[in-house]
């Protein structure tokens, strides 16, 4: 059964389908409680600060997909600390429902520097360090807000 789309797509079947991403929150090398986000122009021309992340290529698994799209859109070298928790959303795109499901790690950065020059579909246009604690007024989206409450609860117990 093909689901009915809303709004704009009203009267439209969509197809559903199923789409997974893995990325994540990287803490700087230094110690600074700074973590990288990518920014992202709008078709308004405004920038979303947000999550860096991707979908896995061939025979990744969610860890290797996460740190290989670090990689690309950040430019950083990083190791997984822990699993932060996924997040589940649907978009309508074209003539597709697309039910996303993000897998969120936490990261610390081992090597590389801040750079979007490596990203292959230039998503990203911009990439910064952001302090922890100015994610909720920083991050675009709801749902990665409440990922990154995740973050301060992990300093917190372990910094």
């Amino acid at each position: 059964m093909n689901p009915q789309a809303p709004g704009a797509n009203r009267g439209r079947r969509l197809t559903r389908v199923e789409e997974t991403s893995a990325g994540g929150f990287v803490l700087a090398q230094d110690g600074s409680l700074r973590v990288a986000l990518i920014g992202r122009e709008t078709r308004s021309g405004r920038i979303d600060w947000c999550v860096p992340k991707g979908h896995p290529e061939g025979e990744e698994n969610h860890e290797q997909a996460a740190i290989r799209e670090i990689a690309e859109e950040t430019g950083l070298e990083v190791v997984i600390i822990e699993r932060l928790g996924d997040i589940k959303y649907e978009f309508a795109a074209g003539n597709k429902l697309i039910s996303k499901t993000v897998h969120h790690f936490l990261m610390r950065q081992v090597g590389g520097y801040l750079t979007v020059d490596n990203d292959p579909q230039q998503e990203a246009v911009d990439v910064q360090w952001f302090e922890i604690d100015n994610l909720h007024e920083t991050l675009a989206h709801e749902n990665e807000r409440r990922i990154a409450r995740g973050v301060q609860e992990w300093i917190a117990r372990n910094v």
